[in-house]
Protein backbone atom coordinates (compact mmCIF):
# COMPACT_ATOMS: atom_id res chain seq x y z
CA UNK A 1 0.00 0.00 0.00
CA UNK A 2 2.70 2.49 0.96
CA UNK A 3 4.61 1.92 -2.26
CA UNK A 4 1.44 2.44 -4.31
CA UNK A 5 0.79 5.77 -2.64
CA UNK A 6 4.41 6.90 -3.04
CA UNK A 7 4.32 6.07 -6.72
CA UNK A 8 0.90 7.69 -7.21
CA UNK A 9 1.97 10.93 -5.52
CA UNK A 10 5.22 11.08 -7.47
CA UNK A 11 3.52 10.40 -10.80
CA UNK A 12 0.71 12.89 -10.11
CA UNK A 13 3.39 15.56 -9.82
CA UNK A 14 5.13 14.31 -12.96
CA UNK A 15 8.32 13.60 -11.08
CA UNK A 16 10.67 10.75 -11.92
CA UNK A 17 12.21 8.46 -9.33
CA UNK A 18 15.54 10.13 -10.11
CA UNK A 19 14.07 13.60 -9.47
CA UNK A 20 12.57 12.57 -6.14
CA UNK A 21 15.73 10.73 -5.13
CA UNK A 22 17.72 13.94 -5.72
CA UNK A 23 15.21 15.88 -3.60
CA UNK A 24 15.73 13.34 -0.80
CA UNK A 25 19.51 13.37 -1.23
CA UNK A 26 19.71 9.67 -2.07
CA UNK A 27 20.36 7.52 -5.13
CA UNK A 28 17.61 6.47 -7.51
CA UNK A 29 18.12 2.85 -6.46
CA UNK A 30 17.73 3.92 -2.84
CA UNK A 31 14.41 5.55 -3.64
CA UNK A 32 13.32 2.56 -5.75
CA UNK A 33 13.72 0.37 -2.68
CA UNK A 34 11.07 2.50 -0.93
CA UNK A 35 8.59 2.13 -3.78
CA UNK A 36 9.34 -1.59 -4.02
CA UNK A 37 8.99 -1.94 -0.23
CA UNK A 38 12.39 -3.58 0.14
CA UNK A 39 13.48 -0.79 2.52
CA UNK A 40 11.46 1.12 5.09
CA UNK A 41 11.39 4.79 4.20
CA UNK A 42 12.93 6.85 7.02
CA UNK A 43 10.67 9.37 8.72
CA UNK A 44 12.85 12.26 7.52
CA UNK A 45 12.18 11.23 3.90
CA UNK A 46 8.45 10.80 4.54
CA UNK A 47 8.36 14.32 5.93
CA UNK A 48 10.15 15.74 2.88
CA UNK A 49 7.69 13.96 0.56
CA UNK A 50 4.73 15.12 2.65
CA UNK A 51 5.96 18.71 2.66
CA UNK A 52 7.03 18.74 -1.01
CA UNK A 53 3.70 17.48 -2.31
CA UNK A 54 1.55 18.94 0.48
CA UNK A 55 0.05 15.53 1.21
CA UNK A 56 -0.61 14.04 4.66
CA UNK A 57 1.54 11.23 5.99
CA UNK A 58 -1.79 9.63 6.89
CA UNK A 59 -2.53 9.49 3.15
CA UNK A 60 0.90 8.03 2.35
CA UNK A 61 0.31 5.39 5.03
CA UNK A 62 -3.16 4.62 3.51
CA UNK A 63 -4.82 5.57 6.80
CA UNK A 64 -7.04 8.08 4.99
CA UNK A 65 -8.01 9.02 1.46
CA UNK A 66 -7.84 12.71 2.32
CA UNK A 67 -5.24 14.28 0.04
CA UNK A 68 -4.83 17.48 2.03
CA UNK A 69 -5.40 18.76 5.56
CA UNK A 70 -6.00 22.39 6.42
CA UNK A 71 -3.41 24.24 8.50
CA UNK A 72 -0.59 21.77 7.99
CA UNK A 73 2.81 22.61 9.44
CA UNK A 74 5.98 21.90 7.49
CA UNK A 75 8.47 19.51 9.06
CA UNK A 76 7.79 18.08 12.47
CA UNK A 77 8.00 19.37 16.01
CA UNK A 78 9.86 16.66 17.94
CA UNK A 79 9.00 18.16 21.35
CA UNK A 80 5.29 18.38 20.53
CA UNK A 81 5.44 14.94 18.95
CA UNK A 82 6.95 13.54 22.14
CA UNK A 83 4.26 15.20 24.26
CA UNK A 84 1.53 13.84 22.03
CA UNK A 85 2.96 10.33 22.12
CA UNK A 86 3.12 10.51 25.91
CA UNK A 87 -0.47 11.77 26.11
CA UNK A 88 -1.61 8.98 23.77
CA UNK A 89 0.23 6.40 25.88
CA UNK A 90 -1.29 7.67 29.11
CA UNK A 91 -4.79 7.92 27.59
CA UNK A 92 -4.41 4.29 26.49
CA UNK A 93 -3.30 3.47 30.05
CA UNK A 94 0.04 2.05 28.89
CA UNK A 95 3.29 2.29 30.73
CA UNK A 96 6.38 2.94 28.65
CA UNK A 97 7.26 -0.71 29.19
CA UNK A 98 3.88 -1.91 27.91
CA UNK A 99 3.95 0.32 24.83
CA UNK A 100 7.51 -0.77 24.11
CA UNK A 101 6.41 -4.41 24.36
CA UNK A 102 3.47 -3.82 21.99
CA UNK A 103 5.78 -2.10 19.48
CA UNK A 104 8.66 -4.53 19.96
CA UNK A 105 11.14 -1.78 20.84
CA UNK A 106 13.17 -0.97 23.93
CA UNK A 107 11.54 1.12 26.67
CA UNK A 108 14.41 3.59 26.38
CA UNK A 109 13.36 4.27 22.77
CA UNK A 110 9.84 5.20 23.93
CA UNK A 111 11.39 7.45 26.57
CA UNK A 112 13.60 9.18 23.97
CA UNK A 113 10.61 9.68 21.64
CA UNK A 114 8.57 11.16 24.49
CA UNK A 115 11.39 13.53 25.46
CA UNK A 116 11.63 14.69 21.86
CA UNK A 117 15.19 13.40 21.54
CA UNK A 118 14.39 11.32 18.45
CA UNK A 119 11.63 11.54 15.86
CA UNK A 120 9.33 8.52 15.99
CA UNK A 121 10.64 5.89 13.57
CA UNK A 122 8.50 5.13 10.53
CA UNK A 123 7.65 1.55 11.48
CA UNK A 124 6.82 2.51 15.07
CA UNK A 125 4.69 5.45 13.94
CA UNK A 126 2.83 3.35 11.37
CA UNK A 127 2.17 0.58 13.90
CA UNK A 128 0.74 2.98 16.50
CA UNK A 129 -1.40 4.81 13.95
CA UNK A 130 -2.73 1.69 12.27
CA UNK A 131 -3.46 -0.17 15.49
CA UNK A 132 -5.06 2.74 17.38
CA UNK A 133 -6.53 4.83 14.50
CA UNK A 134 -4.57 7.90 15.51
CA UNK A 135 -3.30 10.36 12.91
CA UNK A 136 0.43 10.22 12.10
CA UNK A 137 0.27 13.90 11.14
CA UNK A 138 -1.27 14.68 14.54
CA UNK A 139 1.33 12.67 16.44
CA UNK A 140 4.15 14.38 14.55
CA UNK A 141 2.75 17.86 15.24
CA UNK A 142 1.98 18.60 11.58
CA UNK A 143 -1.72 19.14 12.34
CA UNK A 144 -3.90 19.70 15.41
CA UNK A 145 -6.97 17.89 14.07
CA UNK A 146 -8.07 15.24 13.39
CA UNK A 147 -6.46 13.40 16.26
CA UNK A 148 -8.22 10.13 15.58
CA UNK A 149 -9.06 8.74 12.16
CA UNK A 150 -12.30 6.97 11.31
Amino acid sequence: MLYERLRFIREQHEMTQTDLAKKLGITKSGYCRYENETDIIPIKHLIIISDTFNVPIDYIFSLTNTLQYENTNKGINQQLSGQRLKTFRKDAKFTQEKLAEILNVARTIISKYEKGEYPIATHTLYTICKKYNISADYLLGKIDTPKYLK
